[in-house]
Protein backbone atom coordinates (compact mmCIF):
# COMPACT_ATOMS: atom_id res chain seq x y z
CA UNK A 1 0.00 0.00 0.00
CA UNK A 2 1.46 3.32 -0.67
CA UNK A 3 1.76 5.82 2.16
CA UNK A 4 -1.24 7.93 1.58
CA UNK A 5 -3.46 5.26 1.58
CA UNK A 6 -2.08 4.05 4.67
CA UNK A 7 -2.66 7.58 6.10
CA UNK A 8 -6.10 7.33 5.51
CA UNK A 9 -6.70 4.26 5.81
CA UNK A 10 -5.43 4.67 10.38
CA UNK A 11 -7.68 7.74 9.76
CA UNK A 12 -10.76 5.73 8.27
CA UNK A 13 -10.11 2.66 10.75
CA UNK A 14 -9.92 4.47 13.57
CA UNK A 15 -12.93 6.37 12.73
CA UNK A 16 -15.08 3.59 11.74
CA UNK A 17 -13.51 2.18 15.03
CA UNK A 18 -14.13 4.16 17.12
CA UNK A 19 -17.95 4.69 15.23
CA UNK A 20 -19.00 1.11 15.58
CA UNK A 21 -17.71 1.04 19.46
CA UNK A 22 -20.57 4.30 19.91
CA UNK A 23 -23.02 2.19 17.82
CA UNK A 24 -22.74 -0.70 20.22
CA UNK A 25 -23.26 1.87 22.85
CA UNK A 26 -26.12 3.25 20.64
CA UNK A 27 -27.35 -0.14 20.60
CA UNK A 28 -27.23 -0.90 24.15
CA UNK A 29 -29.07 1.65 24.89
CA UNK A 30 -31.74 1.25 22.77
CA UNK A 31 -31.85 -2.27 23.89
CA UNK A 32 -31.66 -1.61 27.57
CA UNK A 33 -34.36 0.59 26.97
CA UNK A 34 -36.59 -0.33 24.38
CA UNK A 35 -35.99 -4.55 24.85
CA UNK A 36 -35.67 -6.98 22.04
CA UNK A 37 -39.50 -7.04 21.68
CA UNK A 38 -42.43 -5.20 19.96
CA UNK A 39 -40.88 -1.41 20.26
CA UNK A 40 -37.23 -2.55 19.02
CA UNK A 41 -38.63 -4.08 15.95
CA UNK A 42 -40.96 -1.22 15.36
CA UNK A 43 -38.04 1.25 15.65
CA UNK A 44 -35.42 -0.40 13.75
CA UNK A 45 -38.49 -1.08 10.72
CA UNK A 46 -38.66 2.77 10.79
CA UNK A 47 -35.66 2.81 8.78
CA UNK A 48 -36.51 1.25 6.06
CA UNK A 49 -38.39 3.89 4.18
CA UNK A 50 -35.32 6.80 4.72
CA UNK A 51 -32.58 4.25 3.86
CA UNK A 52 -34.87 3.99 0.46
CA UNK A 53 -35.02 7.56 -0.13
CA UNK A 54 -31.05 7.96 0.46
CA UNK A 55 -30.84 4.84 -1.64
CA UNK A 56 -33.04 6.13 -4.82
CA UNK A 57 -30.83 9.38 -5.09
CA UNK A 58 -27.73 7.21 -5.17
CA UNK A 59 -26.39 8.66 -1.48
CA UNK A 60 -25.06 5.72 -0.43
CA UNK A 61 -22.57 5.91 -3.76
CA UNK A 62 -22.44 9.49 -3.65
CA UNK A 63 -18.78 9.97 -3.17
CA UNK A 64 -18.24 7.75 -5.76
CA UNK A 65 -19.78 8.83 -8.16
CA UNK A 66 -18.69 12.79 -7.57
CA UNK A 67 -15.16 12.30 -6.56
CA UNK A 68 -13.84 11.95 -9.87
CA UNK A 69 -15.46 14.67 -11.28
CA UNK A 70 -14.22 17.10 -8.84
CA UNK A 71 -11.05 15.48 -9.02
CA UNK A 72 -10.57 15.74 -12.73
CA UNK A 73 -11.16 19.40 -12.46
CA UNK A 74 -8.39 19.53 -9.69
CA UNK A 75 -5.92 17.80 -11.96
CA UNK A 76 -6.41 20.33 -14.31
CA UNK A 77 -6.12 23.30 -11.47
CA UNK A 78 -9.22 24.15 -12.60
CA UNK A 79 -11.13 25.44 -9.12
CA UNK A 80 -14.19 27.25 -11.04
CA UNK A 81 -14.85 24.67 -13.15
CA UNK A 82 -14.54 22.35 -9.81
CA UNK A 83 -16.89 24.05 -7.46
CA UNK A 84 -19.49 24.40 -10.54
CA UNK A 85 -19.67 21.14 -11.05
CA UNK A 86 -20.40 21.11 -6.83
CA UNK A 87 -23.26 23.74 -7.22
CA UNK A 88 -25.04 21.90 -10.06
CA UNK A 89 -25.49 19.04 -8.68
CA UNK A 90 -26.35 20.28 -4.64
CA UNK A 91 -29.38 22.55 -6.04
CA UNK A 92 -30.42 19.22 -8.14
CA UNK A 93 -29.82 17.13 -4.73
CA UNK A 94 -31.42 19.65 -2.94
CA UNK A 95 -34.28 20.19 -5.01
CA UNK A 96 -35.12 16.48 -5.44
CA UNK A 97 -34.64 15.94 -1.97
CA UNK A 98 -37.25 18.20 -0.54
CA UNK A 99 -40.00 17.02 -3.13
CA UNK A 100 -39.37 13.26 -2.74
CA UNK A 101 -39.40 13.72 0.74
CA UNK A 102 -42.82 15.28 1.17
CA UNK A 103 -44.04 12.71 -1.25
CA UNK A 104 -43.02 10.14 1.15
CA UNK A 105 -43.95 11.74 4.32
CA UNK A 106 -47.64 11.80 2.75
CA UNK A 107 -47.82 8.37 1.63
CA UNK A 108 -46.16 7.11 4.85
CA UNK A 109 -48.94 4.99 6.68
CA UNK A 110 -49.79 2.98 3.14
CA UNK A 111 -45.95 2.33 2.29
CA UNK A 112 -45.84 1.02 6.23
CA UNK A 113 -48.23 -1.70 5.20
CA UNK A 114 -46.31 -3.15 2.22
CA UNK A 115 -42.72 -2.87 4.43
CA UNK A 116 -43.86 -4.65 7.79
CA UNK A 117 -47.08 -7.20 6.42
CA UNK A 118 -46.68 -9.04 9.99
CA UNK A 119 -47.48 -5.88 12.06
CA UNK A 120 -50.52 -5.23 13.89
CA UNK A 121 -52.77 -1.80 13.66
CA UNK A 122 -50.98 -0.04 17.04
CA UNK A 123 -47.08 -1.21 15.22
CA UNK A 124 -48.10 0.42 12.29
CA UNK A 125 -49.31 3.93 13.53
CA UNK A 126 -45.98 3.52 15.71
CA UNK A 127 -44.33 3.07 12.84
CA UNK A 128 -45.36 5.54 10.70
CA UNK A 129 -45.12 8.22 13.44
CA UNK A 130 -41.18 7.08 13.49
CA UNK A 131 -40.54 7.41 9.87
CA UNK A 132 -41.51 10.67 9.49
CA UNK A 133 -39.75 11.82 12.41
CA UNK A 134 -36.55 10.02 10.70
CA UNK A 135 -37.37 10.73 6.86
CA UNK A 136 -36.13 14.57 7.06
CA UNK A 137 -32.94 13.77 8.14
CA UNK A 138 -31.37 11.87 4.58
CA UNK A 139 -31.89 15.58 3.35
CA UNK A 140 -28.73 16.21 6.29
CA UNK A 141 -27.03 13.11 5.12
CA UNK A 142 -27.01 13.69 1.58
CA UNK A 143 -26.57 17.46 1.22
CA UNK A 144 -23.59 16.46 4.08
CA UNK A 145 -22.05 13.46 1.33
CA UNK A 146 -21.39 15.69 -1.11
CA UNK A 147 -19.76 18.02 1.05
CA UNK A 148 -17.65 15.42 2.30
CA UNK A 149 -16.80 14.35 -1.22
CA UNK A 150 -15.14 17.28 -1.86
CA UNK A 151 -13.02 16.58 1.30
CA UNK A 152 -12.30 13.98 0.36
CA UNK A 153 -10.85 14.55 -2.96
CA UNK A 154 -8.57 16.93 -1.81
CA UNK A 155 -7.35 14.38 1.27
CA UNK A 156 -8.68 15.82 3.86
CA UNK A 157 -10.59 12.81 5.95
CA UNK A 158 -10.88 13.98 9.88
CA UNK A 159 -14.16 15.80 9.64
CA UNK A 160 -15.99 13.20 6.85
CA UNK A 161 -14.47 10.44 9.28
CA UNK A 162 -15.75 12.33 12.66
CA UNK A 163 -18.69 13.34 11.19
CA UNK A 164 -20.68 9.57 12.10
CA UNK A 165 -19.32 9.77 15.48
CA UNK A 166 -21.36 12.75 15.91
CA UNK A 167 -24.08 11.57 14.51
CA UNK A 168 -24.09 7.86 16.48
CA UNK A 169 -23.53 10.21 19.62
CA UNK A 170 -26.39 12.47 19.16
CA UNK A 171 -28.68 9.13 18.98
CA UNK A 172 -26.90 7.79 22.41
CA UNK A 173 -27.50 11.59 24.33
CA UNK A 174 -31.09 11.57 23.24
CA UNK A 175 -32.32 7.68 24.53
CA UNK A 176 -29.97 8.17 28.10
CA UNK A 177 -31.72 12.15 28.64
CA UNK A 178 -35.35 11.03 27.19
CA UNK A 179 -35.48 7.18 26.19
CA UNK A 180 -37.59 6.03 29.61
CA UNK A 181 -39.92 8.83 29.24
CA UNK A 182 -40.64 9.30 25.26
CA UNK A 183 -39.36 5.61 24.45
CA UNK A 184 -38.52 5.26 20.70
CA UNK A 185 -39.41 8.80 20.03
CA UNK A 186 -35.84 9.64 21.96
CA UNK A 187 -34.09 7.80 19.35
CA UNK A 188 -35.97 8.65 16.41
CA UNK A 189 -35.17 12.35 16.92
CA UNK A 190 -31.45 12.14 17.89
CA UNK A 191 -31.00 10.68 14.42
CA UNK A 192 -33.05 13.65 12.98
CA UNK A 193 -30.84 16.20 14.90
CA UNK A 194 -27.14 13.94 14.91
CA UNK A 195 -27.64 14.13 11.04
CA UNK A 196 -27.93 17.97 11.02
CA UNK A 197 -24.58 18.51 13.43
CA UNK A 198 -22.56 15.57 12.50
CA UNK A 199 -22.84 14.68 8.49
CA UNK A 200 -23.84 18.03 7.35
CA UNK A 201 -22.66 20.23 9.67
CA UNK A 202 -19.29 19.06 10.56
CA UNK A 203 -18.69 18.89 6.83
CA UNK A 204 -19.61 22.06 5.75
CA UNK A 205 -18.12 23.82 8.87
CA UNK A 206 -14.87 21.75 6.83
CA UNK A 207 -15.45 22.50 3.68
CA UNK A 208 -15.79 26.47 4.07
CA UNK A 209 -12.64 26.21 5.59
CA UNK A 210 -10.83 24.53 2.97
CA UNK A 211 -12.11 27.37 -0.05
CA UNK A 212 -15.93 25.94 -0.50
CA UNK A 213 -17.39 28.14 -3.03
CA UNK A 214 -21.23 28.03 -3.62
CA UNK A 215 -22.24 29.47 -7.22
CA UNK A 216 -25.76 30.14 -7.86
CA UNK A 217 -26.35 28.40 -10.58
CA UNK A 218 -29.11 25.94 -12.12
CA UNK A 219 -28.00 23.87 -15.71
CA UNK A 220 -29.10 20.50 -16.90
CA UNK A 221 -27.08 20.77 -19.74
CA UNK A 222 -23.61 21.24 -17.77
CA UNK A 223 -21.60 18.50 -18.90
CA UNK A 224 -20.65 17.14 -15.24
CA UNK A 225 -24.38 17.10 -13.99
CA UNK A 226 -24.73 15.10 -17.57
CA UNK A 227 -22.18 12.82 -16.33
CA UNK A 228 -23.09 12.62 -12.72
CA UNK A 229 -26.46 11.72 -13.60
CA UNK A 230 -25.63 8.74 -15.95
CA UNK A 231 -22.90 7.55 -13.48
CA UNK A 232 -26.11 7.61 -10.88
CA UNK A 233 -28.89 6.64 -12.73
CA UNK A 234 -28.36 2.78 -12.35
CA UNK A 235 -27.60 2.91 -8.95
CA UNK A 236 -30.95 4.75 -8.25
CA UNK A 237 -32.83 2.46 -10.94
CA UNK A 238 -30.93 -1.09 -10.05
CA UNK A 239 -31.20 -2.91 -6.55
CA UNK A 240 -28.06 -3.32 -4.25
CA UNK A 241 -28.12 -6.61 -2.18
CA UNK A 242 -25.87 -4.87 0.33
CA UNK A 243 -29.24 -2.92 0.78
CA UNK A 244 -32.06 -4.88 0.31
CA UNK A 245 -30.83 -7.53 2.50
CA UNK A 246 -31.97 -5.30 4.83
CA UNK A 247 -35.01 -4.95 3.36
CA UNK A 248 -35.61 -8.60 3.18
CA UNK A 249 -34.70 -9.11 6.91
CA UNK A 250 -37.13 -6.66 7.88
CA UNK A 251 -39.59 -7.69 5.51
CA UNK A 252 -39.67 -11.31 6.30
CA UNK A 253 -38.75 -10.93 9.94
CA UNK A 254 -41.88 -8.79 10.38
CA UNK A 255 -44.14 -12.44 10.14
CA UNK A 256 -41.59 -14.78 11.80
CA UNK A 257 -42.78 -13.42 15.52
CA UNK A 258 -42.28 -10.39 18.14
CA UNK A 259 -38.83 -9.57 18.07
CA UNK A 260 -37.19 -11.35 15.35
CA UNK A 261 -36.35 -8.00 13.58
CA UNK A 262 -34.90 -6.54 17.26
CA UNK A 263 -32.99 -9.76 17.44
CA UNK A 264 -31.67 -10.35 13.67
CA UNK A 265 -30.67 -5.90 14.22
CA UNK A 266 -28.78 -6.91 17.23
CA UNK A 267 -26.66 -9.63 15.64
CA UNK A 268 -26.00 -7.86 12.24
CA UNK A 269 -24.57 -4.89 14.67
CA UNK A 270 -22.08 -7.46 16.14
CA UNK A 271 -20.65 -8.12 12.45
CA UNK A 272 -20.53 -4.78 11.01
CA UNK A 273 -18.26 -4.01 13.55
CA UNK A 274 -15.12 -5.63 12.03
CA UNK A 275 -17.22 -5.12 8.68
CA UNK A 276 -16.96 -1.59 8.97
CA UNK A 277 -13.54 -1.65 9.92
CA UNK A 278 -11.67 -3.77 7.65
CA UNK A 279 -13.84 -3.55 5.07
CA UNK A 280 -15.68 0.41 4.70
CA UNK A 281 -12.34 2.04 5.82
CA UNK A 282 -10.18 0.00 3.07
CA UNK A 283 -12.48 1.28 0.70
CA UNK A 284 -13.16 4.40 1.28
CA UNK A 285 -9.24 4.82 1.98
CA UNK A 286 -7.87 3.07 -1.26
CA UNK A 287 -10.63 4.69 -3.88
CA UNK A 288 -9.20 8.22 -4.41
CA UNK A 289 -5.39 6.00 -5.30
CA UNK A 290 -7.46 3.53 -7.51
CA UNK A 291 -9.44 6.08 -9.32
CA UNK A 292 -5.84 8.48 -9.97
CA UNK A 293 -4.38 5.42 -10.67
CA UNK A 294 -6.51 4.75 -13.97
CA UNK A 295 -6.74 8.16 -14.98
CA UNK A 296 -3.02 7.58 -15.03
CA UNK A 297 -3.83 4.22 -17.23
CA UNK A 298 -1.84 2.37 -14.60
CA UNK A 299 -4.54 -0.39 -14.51
CA UNK A 300 -1.77 -3.17 -13.77
CA UNK A 301 -0.97 -1.38 -10.53
CA UNK A 302 -4.77 -0.47 -9.67
CA UNK A 303 -5.23 -4.37 -9.45
CA UNK A 304 -2.36 -5.17 -8.02
CA UNK A 305 -3.13 -2.16 -5.04
CA UNK A 306 -6.74 -3.65 -4.87
CA UNK A 307 -5.33 -7.57 -4.66
CA UNK A 308 -3.22 -6.58 -1.96
CA UNK A 309 -5.76 -4.59 0.28
CA UNK A 310 -8.27 -7.16 -0.85
CA UNK A 311 -6.24 -9.76 0.68
CA UNK A 312 -5.36 -7.89 3.84
CA UNK A 313 -9.30 -7.33 4.41
CA UNK A 314 -9.71 -10.99 4.10
CA UNK A 315 -7.38 -12.14 6.48
CA UNK A 316 -9.09 -9.48 8.88
CA UNK A 317 -12.55 -10.16 8.38
CA UNK A 318 -11.88 -13.82 8.38
CA UNK A 319 -9.77 -13.52 11.89
CA UNK A 320 -13.13 -11.65 12.92
CA UNK A 321 -15.49 -14.56 11.73
CA UNK A 322 -13.25 -16.58 14.16
CA UNK A 323 -13.60 -13.75 17.54
CA UNK A 324 -17.27 -13.43 16.83
CA UNK A 325 -17.86 -16.76 16.81
CA UNK A 326 -16.27 -18.14 19.95
CA UNK A 327 -17.43 -14.85 22.06
CA UNK A 328 -20.47 -13.91 20.14
CA UNK A 329 -23.14 -14.43 22.56
CA UNK A 330 -20.97 -13.01 25.74
CA UNK A 331 -20.56 -9.88 23.57
CA UNK A 332 -24.55 -9.59 23.50
CA UNK A 333 -24.56 -10.03 27.30
CA UNK A 334 -22.14 -7.54 28.39
CA UNK A 335 -23.92 -5.17 25.47
CA UNK A 336 -27.71 -5.81 26.25
CA UNK A 337 -27.75 -7.35 30.00
CA UNK A 338 -30.37 -9.28 31.31
CA UNK A 339 -33.06 -6.57 32.63
CA UNK A 340 -35.00 -6.55 29.29
CA UNK A 341 -33.59 -9.93 27.84
CA UNK A 342 -33.43 -13.62 28.94
CA UNK A 343 -30.66 -15.99 28.40
CA UNK A 344 -32.13 -17.90 25.82
CA UNK A 345 -32.70 -14.37 23.59
CA UNK A 346 -29.39 -13.41 24.00
CA UNK A 347 -27.90 -17.03 23.03
CA UNK A 348 -30.00 -16.49 20.14
CA UNK A 349 -28.71 -13.24 18.94
CA UNK A 350 -25.01 -14.92 19.64
CA UNK A 351 -25.94 -17.47 17.19
CA UNK A 352 -27.67 -15.07 14.55
CA UNK A 353 -24.54 -13.18 14.73
CA UNK A 354 -22.33 -16.41 14.13
CA UNK A 355 -24.30 -17.13 11.11
CA UNK A 356 -24.13 -13.78 10.15
CA UNK A 357 -20.40 -14.29 10.48
CA UNK A 358 -20.34 -16.79 8.14
CA UNK A 359 -20.35 -14.44 5.30
CA UNK A 360 -18.42 -11.46 6.89
CA UNK A 361 -15.12 -11.89 4.40
CA UNK A 362 -18.00 -11.30 1.60
CA UNK A 363 -19.14 -7.84 3.45
CA UNK A 364 -15.81 -6.23 4.28
CA UNK A 365 -15.14 -6.99 0.66
CA UNK A 366 -17.82 -5.72 -1.14
CA UNK A 367 -16.96 -1.87 -0.26
CA UNK A 368 -13.38 -2.43 -1.45
CA UNK A 369 -14.30 -4.48 -4.64
CA UNK A 370 -17.54 -2.02 -5.91
CA UNK A 371 -14.50 1.17 -5.67
CA UNK A 372 -12.73 -1.02 -8.14
CA UNK A 373 -15.36 -0.42 -10.65
CA UNK A 374 -16.42 2.88 -9.12
CA UNK A 375 -12.82 4.22 -10.07
CA UNK A 376 -12.95 3.52 -14.02
CA UNK A 377 -16.50 5.22 -13.50
CA UNK A 378 -18.60 2.33 -14.19
CA UNK A 379 -21.32 2.23 -11.55
CA UNK A 380 -23.81 -0.38 -14.16
CA UNK A 381 -22.03 -3.56 -13.25
CA UNK A 382 -22.02 -3.38 -9.10
CA UNK A 383 -25.66 -2.58 -9.88
CA UNK A 384 -26.41 -5.20 -12.47
CA UNK A 385 -25.30 -7.98 -10.16
CA UNK A 386 -26.95 -6.49 -7.30
CA UNK A 387 -30.14 -6.62 -9.09
CA UNK A 388 -29.86 -10.13 -9.98
CA UNK A 389 -28.31 -11.28 -6.78
CA UNK A 390 -31.41 -9.50 -5.16
CA UNK A 391 -34.28 -10.74 -7.46
CA UNK A 392 -32.76 -14.29 -7.28
CA UNK A 393 -32.31 -14.64 -3.91
CA UNK A 394 -35.65 -12.83 -2.76
CA UNK A 395 -37.45 -16.70 -2.90
CA UNK A 396 -34.45 -17.97 -0.42
CA UNK A 397 -34.97 -15.61 1.98
CA UNK A 398 -38.68 -16.59 2.53
CA UNK A 399 -38.63 -20.07 2.28
CA UNK A 400 -35.29 -20.40 4.58
CA UNK A 401 -37.34 -17.86 7.22
CA UNK A 402 -40.41 -19.81 6.52
CA UNK A 403 -39.05 -23.05 7.81
CA UNK A 404 -35.92 -22.18 10.08
CA UNK A 405 -37.13 -18.43 11.05
CA UNK A 406 -34.11 -16.04 12.14
CA UNK A 407 -31.87 -18.65 11.69
CA UNK A 408 -33.13 -18.63 8.18
CA UNK A 409 -32.86 -15.23 7.34
CA UNK A 410 -29.05 -15.03 8.78
CA UNK A 411 -28.31 -17.87 6.47
CA UNK A 412 -29.95 -16.36 3.78
CA UNK A 413 -28.33 -13.37 4.27
CA UNK A 414 -24.69 -15.23 4.16
CA UNK A 415 -24.97 -16.80 1.26
CA UNK A 416 -26.46 -14.24 -0.54
CA UNK A 417 -23.88 -11.92 -0.51
CA UNK A 418 -21.03 -14.39 -0.72
CA UNK A 419 -22.45 -15.16 -4.54
CA UNK A 420 -22.61 -11.45 -5.06
CA UNK A 421 -18.78 -11.05 -3.87
CA UNK A 422 -17.86 -13.47 -6.14
CA UNK A 423 -19.12 -12.63 -9.23
CA UNK A 424 -18.30 -8.94 -8.42
CA UNK A 425 -14.96 -10.10 -8.24
CA UNK A 426 -14.60 -11.92 -11.31
CA UNK A 427 -16.32 -9.07 -13.53
CA UNK A 428 -14.29 -6.75 -11.72
CA UNK A 429 -10.51 -8.62 -13.17
CA UNK A 430 -12.65 -8.67 -16.51
CA UNK A 431 -13.50 -5.14 -16.92
CA UNK A 432 -9.57 -4.01 -16.26
CA UNK A 433 -8.27 -6.04 -19.07
CA UNK A 434 -5.05 -6.98 -17.83
CA UNK A 435 -1.87 -7.32 -20.15
CA UNK A 436 -0.75 -9.75 -18.01
CA UNK A 437 -3.77 -11.12 -16.26
CA UNK A 438 -3.39 -12.90 -13.12
CA UNK A 439 -5.63 -13.00 -9.59
CA UNK A 440 -2.50 -11.84 -7.52
CA UNK A 441 -2.61 -14.46 -5.23
CA UNK A 442 -6.02 -14.04 -4.13
CA UNK A 443 -7.41 -17.37 -4.83
CA UNK A 444 -4.97 -19.44 -3.03
CA UNK A 445 -4.94 -17.13 0.14
CA UNK A 446 -8.80 -17.15 0.99
CA UNK A 447 -8.22 -21.15 0.38
CA UNK A 448 -5.70 -20.76 3.15
CA UNK A 449 -7.64 -18.07 5.57
CA UNK A 450 -10.91 -21.25 4.58
CA UNK A 451 -8.79 -24.16 6.30
CA UNK A 452 -7.61 -22.38 9.18
CA UNK A 453 -10.98 -21.08 9.73
CA UNK A 454 -12.75 -24.34 9.79
CA UNK A 455 -9.98 -26.04 11.86
CA UNK A 456 -9.41 -23.31 14.59
CA UNK A 457 -13.35 -23.76 14.86
CA UNK A 458 -13.36 -27.42 14.64
CA UNK A 459 -10.62 -27.42 17.41
CA UNK A 460 -11.38 -24.20 19.67
CA UNK A 461 -15.28 -24.47 19.62
CA UNK A 462 -15.62 -27.83 22.16
CA UNK A 463 -12.90 -25.72 24.57
CA UNK A 464 -15.53 -23.11 25.48
CA UNK A 465 -17.26 -25.52 27.61
CA UNK A 466 -14.60 -25.57 30.69
CA UNK A 467 -15.20 -22.10 30.78
CA UNK A 468 -19.06 -21.77 32.24
CA UNK A 469 -21.19 -18.98 31.40
CA UNK A 470 -22.28 -16.77 33.56
CA UNK A 471 -25.33 -13.83 33.73
CA UNK A 472 -23.22 -11.46 35.45
CA UNK A 473 -21.59 -8.08 32.95
CA UNK A 474 -18.43 -8.53 34.00
CA UNK A 475 -18.12 -12.29 34.05
CA UNK A 476 -19.75 -11.82 30.56
CA UNK A 477 -16.91 -9.38 29.73
CA UNK A 478 -13.97 -11.43 30.74
CA UNK A 479 -15.42 -14.59 29.62
CA UNK A 480 -15.79 -12.61 25.69
CA UNK A 481 -12.25 -11.61 26.26
CA UNK A 482 -10.69 -14.49 27.04
CA UNK A 483 -12.68 -16.62 24.15
CA UNK A 484 -11.52 -13.85 21.97
CA UNK A 485 -7.51 -14.11 23.10
CA UNK A 486 -8.16 -17.67 22.45
CA UNK A 487 -9.61 -18.50 19.08
CA UNK A 488 -7.70 -15.19 17.67
CA UNK A 489 -4.36 -16.84 18.88
CA UNK A 490 -5.77 -20.01 17.23
CA UNK A 491 -6.42 -18.24 14.04
CA UNK A 492 -3.02 -16.78 13.99
CA UNK A 493 -1.03 -19.43 14.87
CA UNK A 494 -2.96 -21.72 11.87
CA UNK A 495 -2.55 -19.29 9.60
CA UNK A 496 1.11 -18.72 10.70
CA UNK A 497 1.83 -22.74 9.83
CA UNK A 498 0.00 -22.06 6.88
CA UNK A 499 2.54 -19.70 5.91
CA UNK A 500 -0.06 -17.05 4.67
CA UNK A 501 2.08 -13.54 3.57
CA UNK A 502 -0.70 -11.20 5.83
CA UNK A 503 0.43 -12.61 9.12
CA UNK A 504 3.90 -10.95 8.26
CA UNK A 505 2.46 -8.05 6.91
CA UNK A 506 0.49 -7.76 10.21
CA UNK A 507 3.38 -8.49 12.86
CA UNK A 508 5.72 -5.62 10.38
CA UNK A 509 2.98 -2.97 11.02
CA UNK A 510 2.91 -3.92 14.34
CA UNK A 511 6.68 -3.30 14.73
CA UNK A 512 6.93 -0.04 12.77
CA UNK A 513 3.92 1.11 15.20
CA UNK A 514 6.11 0.29 18.25
CA UNK A 515 9.30 1.89 16.82
CA UNK A 516 7.60 4.84 16.01
CA UNK A 517 6.32 4.89 19.41
CA UNK A 518 9.78 4.33 21.04
CA UNK A 519 11.31 7.22 18.91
Amino acid sequence: MSKAIRIASLIWGASILASRFVGLLRESVIGRTLGGGSAADVYWTAFVLPDYLNYLLAGGALSIVFIPLFQAHLQKNDEEGAWRAFSVIAHFLGGALLLLTAVLWWLTPEISQLIAKGFNEAQLQDLTRLTRIILPAQIFHLLGGLLSATLQARDHHAMPALAPLVYTGSIVLSGLLFGERFGADAFAYGVLVGSALGPFGLCLVAALRHGLRWMPVISFRDPDFKCYLLRSLPIMLGLSLVVVDDWLLKHFGSSVGEGAIAKLQYARTLMHVPMGVFGLAAGVATFPTLTRLFANGQREQLWETLASALKMTLFLAFGAEVVLSFAGADVARAIWGTRRFDAASLQEIGLLCTLFCAGLWAWAAQSLVARGFYAQGQTLWPVLVGTISSLGFFSLYGVLSRFYGTKGLAIASSISISVYLVALLVLLKRSLRLDHPHWGGIPLAFLKMCAATAITLGVGLPLRGFWPETQTFMGAVLRALGLSLLSGGLFLGICALLRLDEVKQLLQMGQRILHRKRA
